[in-house]
């Protein structure tokens, strides 16, 4: 059996052991007291009077292109994102059915031609003959109709001749305008028939943001003195943008009982937004139309990526939840539109609310 002998330690390592201990329990102690996070209570704001909806960007010239005959798809050539000009080719459909109407027409062209000659010869000799006594009146003016009418049949197979090569020219589709393709629906192979919508084509600019106000908000709009479309550009604060033009489109929505408001945007402003990027637009009115807007501080906004959010205190620690923004405000914050309620208490330090073992820091 080993029996294990007491020794004594030497007085430096003792000293240094309590040291390390001293060091750690400091370190612990530091690191607890530096786990309490400020915090800061959601409130309301009389001043940031303004009606704020989501809204989405729209070019103004967009064209969803559909087939104008039958046949199968032969060659597409572009696709979502290409850039295209105008007359461009982009889709061609199988034009042998469309060759063989243009060489029935040109024929008939022809045939309509020789029988146009053949019956003016005859027009002309039942004339002279006419004039000579030879034949009567009535020959004659049977000799000028088989005339007429063979001039009406040439001109009928000219019109089916012209016919015959607008259908072939539908074999062919083009880009309308210079622009980009935003969608296509159909590829190399597919049948194509008359309607059948292809691709959508649209120009860069202009454009527009496009939002559905509520009924309830319709005439406190109408009197809003100034309208903002406010785009979130990932570093902070949104972009303010002043449209150059508004417009209500004069009908209502019978099921969400909302109306189209259309706001023409600078050239300039808007030339890296694209059709169908999100956005705000914030209507300024005046009194109790706007009502009151919760307010959190700038710096208890986290941004990850196309998310903002804030720790909200649950408990003894922090919850993480998402917040749609509004407007910036600038020393009294920023406006939240959802995701906290007035009274909420946020941190405002959003890096050390995000530790295990964060707590807010008493008052």
């Amino acid at each position: 059996m080993r029996t294990l002998l007491s020794t004594p330690l030497c007085p430096a390592l003792v000293n240094h052991a309590v040291g390390l201990c001293l060091f750690a329990a400091t370190a612990s102690l530091g690191w607890a007291q530096g786990a309490a996070v400020p915090t800061a209570t959601v409130q309301t704001s009389a001043g940031a009077n303004g009606y704020v909806l989501d809204g989405v960007i729209q070019a103004v010239k967009q064209s969803t292109i559909a087939a104008q005959t039958t046949g199968r798809i032969a060659t597409f050539t572009v696709k979502a994102g290409d850039k295209v000009r105008a007359g461009q080719v982009m889709v061609t459909i199988d034009d042998r059915e469309a060759q063989v109407g243009s060489q029935r027409a040109q024929a008939q062209v022809n045939q309509a031609d020789a029988e146009l000659r053949n019956a003016q010869a005859q027009m002309e000799r039942t004339r002279n003959l006419q004039a000579q006594g030879f034949v009567s009146k009535a020959a004659l003016d049977t000799a000028d109709a088989q005339y007429q009418s063979a001039k009406a049949q040439r001109d009928q197979a000219t019109a089916s001749t012209r016919q015959s090569a607008l259908a072939q020219g539908y074999t062919r589709v083009t880009a309308p305008m210079d622009g980009w393709v935003l969608q296509t629906f159909a590829q190399a192979g597919d049948l194509a028939v008359p309607g059948s919508p292809l691709l959508v084509v649209y120009a860069p600019q202009p454009l527009r943001a496009v939002v559905q106000v509520p009924a309830s908000r319709t005439q406190a709009v109408r009197q809003a003195k100034q309208t903002t479309v406010l785009v979130d550009g990932g570093s902070g604060s949104p972009q303010s943008i002043a449209p150059t033009n508004r417009l209500e489109v004069p009908s209502s929505d019978p099921v969400s009982q909302t109306t189209e408001w259309r706001l023409d945007l600078p050239a300039k402003e808007a030339s890296n937004l694209l059709p169908g990027q999100q956005v705000r637009v914030n209507f300024a009115v005046e009194g109790a139309a706007a009502g009151s807007s919760l307010v959190v501080p700038t710096a208890a906004v986290v941004h990850r990526g196309e998310l903002r959010a804030v720790y909200v205190v649950s408990g003894k620690g922090f919850s993480l939840r998402a917040v749609r923004l509004g407007r910036d405000l600038g020393a009294q914050g920023i406006e939240v539109l959802a995701g906290v309620r007035a009274g909420d208490v946020v941190a405002t330090d959003p890096l050390r609310a995000a530790q295990s073992d964060a707590a807010p820091a008493a008052k």
